[in-house]
């Protein structure tokens, strides 16, 4: 069986407090966008081993047994009794790009597995499994506009719809630390809350909607605040970093004339 594990933006990010365990508590909205993987898994027969994997497109680096895709295989292995599969991986969504694209290959592994061999598991079952694979991972399993609280784990569904407009997507070939992503961060309560600035005309929405990492990784990273202002320029209605990741997103409410080009990490998607 084959699924198309799709990535998500950040509309805004709110550094609300600071936690014991060391962690941040934030708010934030994940909206699904229709840039994906390509994955199906394949039942072996006549082998020792408990899985193979196979990985193309983008270049993933690291030990590929550490694949989220696998680590939720193994993880329903131990309850069910699984059969050896093959699993083929093709990555168009890049890494690193606060895109969401690992937690969403392991979150659609789970419904993948749970539909092909029949496991029964409900969506609150499935949604727990994801969430010991990553604290994002559990959006996946609905897959819909969804606001995220805690350290991105605790959700709420909203009522939002961005069909009709287009985003243009760039990755630029940077990579954010986690160190500097959190460098100079100043926990704090925003005016509106995100819930309330989604009601209002989109073209607001840059007054009120901000992604608190911007500001330090910024000036650490002068290009992707240019790539940002080039895309207002262009005509976006609202533009902003997703995630702590290196992507940024314009959406713009006409065609939009800008040139895509997934080699340069460019990508211009229908919402």
């Amino acid at each position: 069986m084959i699924s198309f594990p799709n990535a998500k933006i950040n509309l805004g990010l709110n550094i609300v407090g600071k936690r014991a365990d060391g962690y941040h508590n934030l708010e934030t909205i994940f909206y699904p966008i229709p840039l994906e993987d390509i994955l199906e898994i394949e039942v072996l027969d006549h082998t020792e081993k408990p899985f193979e994997l196979s990985i193309s497109g983008i270049p993933i680096e690291g030990n590929l047994a550490n694949n989220l895709v696998v680590k939720a295989y193994l993880l329903l292995k131990e309850k069910y009794n699984l059969p050896p599969i093959h699993i083929y991986l093709h990555k168009n969504i890049p890494s690193g790009a606060g895109l969401g694209g690992g937690s969403s290959d392991a979150a659609f592994m789970l419904k993948l597995l749970n539909d092909t061999f029949e496991l029964n598991l409900t969506t609150t079952e499935l949604e727990e499994h994801a969430a010991k694979l990553g604290a994002d991972c559990a959006f996946f399993i609905q897959n819909k506009p969804t606001f995220a609280e805690g350290i991105g784990n605790i959700f709420s569904s909203i009522e939002l719809n961005l069909s009709g407009y287009q985003i243009f997507l760039i990755k630029p070939d940077v990579f954010i630390s986690t160190a500097m992503a959190f460098s100079n961060i100043k926990p704090h309560q925003p005016e509106l809350n995100l819930k309330e600035i989604i009601q209002k005309p989109i073209a607001q929405w840059h007054k009120w909607m901000a992604n608190d990492f911007e500001e330090s990784i910024f000036k650490e990273i002068p290009e992707l605040g240019k790539i940002k202002e080039e895309l207002y320029q262009a005509g976006a209605i609202y533009a902003s970093m997703s995630g702590a990741g290196s992507s940024i997103y314009g959406i713009f409410k006409d065609n939009c004339t800008l040139i895509p080009n997934s080699n340069e990490g460019k990508y211009l998607l229908n919402l």
